[in-house]
């Protein structure tokens, strides 16, 4: 049987360690099949911005703000493809950022750096999320919990997602619907799947309820103008989803 995710959590169900969460240092030591898989199947779809897919939509689809060819997005796809299955940093990663932004003539927003990071870090720990919500419905009835899992140490970490550190819900609580992370831009939020043992050995216990959410206003911007979103509060809009949720249409 698969090795269950584990204690400390910095690592996967397979053991592998998340990139968003290794800081570009060493390279995976297990392939991590769910996560390589969600990707690969992803369509190509160009688009203006980020904005332009909603939430389930990034489940389905494949797409770089403001790659507008389907030829760049596809080398961006493969580029991405081919950094997860290999293991690779964020630093190789960079190497065939600027292949393909040369190849292409790629005029984008925002410096090299910060754009290479966005576009390796959101595919990635989404991809990553994805295949864990695979591995925990498969071991469910033998590890029936999750704990939310707040990164220490960040510059600068969202409060709300440093008071959700330690919160355990049962694995099936509709709070993960809204709040499996990844729950934002640069989010390396995590979470550890945990049974009855694990609460007794880490002095863990799991929660009478759910945090309260409540649901805020926000303006977003897409190729067709403003648009008002609601979102729960400390979730970026866009991200109040479960990573490998299809769009409703897709479901069946």
């Amino acid at each position: 049987m698969r090795r269950p995710m584990h204690w400390p959590y910095r690592a996967c169900a397979c053991g592998c360690v998340p990139p968003a969460l290794q800081a570009g240092v060493e390279p995976f030591d297990v392939d991590f099949v769910e996560a390589i898989d969600f990707l690969k199947k992803k369509v190509d779809m160009p688009t203006a911005m980020w904005t332009d897919l909603w939430q389930q939509e990034h489940s389905a689809a494949f797409t770089v703000a403001g790659a507008t060819t389907k030829a760049l997005v596809r080398d961006f796809h493969d580029a991405v493809n081919k950094a997860i299955a290999s293991g690779e940093t964020l630093e190789t990663f960079r190497k065939d950022f600027d292949r393909i932004v040369a190849d292409h003539g790629w005029d984008y927003n925002g410096g090299r750096n910060w754009r290479s990071r966005i576009i390796f870090d959101t595919n990635m720990s989404t991809a990553y999320a994805a295949g864990r919500w695979q591995q925990i419905q498969e071991v469910k009835a033998e590890r029936p919990y999750l704990r939310y899992v707040h990164l220490e140490g960040q510059e600068n970490p969202r409060p709300e997602h440093q008071s959700w550190h330690n919160l355990v819900l049962p694995v099936d609580d509709p709070w993960w619907q809204t709040h499996y992370p990844p729950n934002g831009w640069n989010c390396h939020c995590t979470v550890q799947s945990l049974n009855a043992r694990d609460l007794d050995r880490y002095g863990f216990s799991v929660a009478a309820k759910a945090p309260e959410t409540r649901m805020v206003e926000k303006v977003i911007m897409t190729s067709g103008g403003p648009r008002v979103v609601t979102a729960p509060e400390g979730i970026d809009p866009g991200f109040s989803y479960r990573p490998g949720e299809m769009p409703a249409l897709l479901d069946d």
